[in-house]
């Protein structure tokens, strides 16, 4: 490998470890060359995130991510060089040519930011599942090119769908999560028909539920949608090798441990941002890497329980 490609990966390894949170703690149970690829993938993932988040204005915005799309299809028609100024780029490109990457996922996500920046709202679970699969179904399909699938695994075929179900799992806890931040950013992703029958259409704007609404019923039933979508999702586990597996049962675990924490207390999304202390995401990825979480999620999702 040559010295830029290196120092290009090494960049994206640094913004990871800076800014991914549970992400990191999951990819550093994978060998090197694939830790290397999901950092690209992060880092241009997250590159995407940043221009719809930040504080440009909206038709700068959709500049940038034209720009970054663009970018994009470079990477894939194979037009980065290794001396390219932009280590992201050489570092996803090089990912890219090693393992079978399906780089349209990462338009998905470019895709997802649009719909933010058009303010996009959503009537039904139906039409949120759209936006989560752009924004995290994808990166599920992205991330399953570098994991790979073992040879002769049973019902591989599926994989695909598995990993877009589990990414939509975890965004579908993030917006749990983040309910009062988005909404003081002037977005709500919770569907419309969920927030009509709980009383919550009003919005949340501050740390209290609207007045007479019943926003723990609100919180449990969405907590029971994304369990349904980890115990399918979970099915995917099997199919990885130990490493790979070991990487996804350790950052679902972190969210399946966030959910929990929401659904003891829903209101504590509305008072600040809940999370999981570095202690117990450590504590995950070593239980992801000795396999307990791994074989434990893998036998429930066999039977269907996970």
């Amino acid at each position: 490998m040559s010295a830029p490609v290196l120092a290009a990966y090494s960049y994206c390894e640094t913004v990871t470890g800076r800014q991914a949170r549970n992400f990191a703690y999951g990819i550093r149970l994978l060998p090197t060359a694939k830790r290397r690829a999901m950092s690209a993938v992060y880092a241009f993932s997250r590159r995407v995130d940043d221009i719809g988040d930040g504080t440009l204005a909206p038709e700068v915005k959709a500049q940038r991510l034209d720009e970054t799309r663009a970018l994009l299809a470079r990477i894939r028609d194979g037009e980065v060089a290794e001396d390219d100024t932009d280590p992201v780029a050489v570092a996803l490109a090089h990912a890219a040519h090693r393992f079978p990457i399906p780089l349209g996922g990462l338009d998905e996500l470019i895709d997802g930011v649009v719909m933010d920046l058009n303010g996009q709202t959503y009537e039904t679970w139906d039409d949120l599942k759209v936006y989560c699969r752009c924004v995290a179904g994808a990166i599920g399909r992205v991330s399953l090119g570098v994991f790979g699938t073992e040879p002769g695994a049973r019902g591989a075929e599926r994989a695909p769908e598995y990993a877009d179900t589990l990414g939509l799992a975890l965004q579908l806890t993030n917006i749990l999560r983040d309910v009062r931040e988005d909404a003081a950013d002037g977005r709500t992703y919770l569907p419309a028909d969920d927030l009509a029958k709980f009383g919550c259409s009003a919005g949340f704007d501050g740390p209290t539920p609207p007045p007479g609404s019943d926003f723990a019923g609100l919180v449990h039933f969405e907590v029971r949608r994304a369990r349904a979508l980890f115990a399918e999702g979970y099915r995917l586990l099997p199919m990885l090798d130990r490493r790979s597996g070991a990487c996804v049962a350790a950052m679902a675990g972190i969210y399946r441990r966030l959910l929990d924490r929401i659904e003891r207390d829903p209101e504590g999304v509305l008072r600040g941002r809940v999370s999981l202390p570095g202690r117990e995401k450590a504590y995950v990825a070593v239980r992801g890497l000795s396999g307990l979480d791994a074989r434990t999620v893998s036998r429930a999702a066999l039977r269907g329980r996970a």
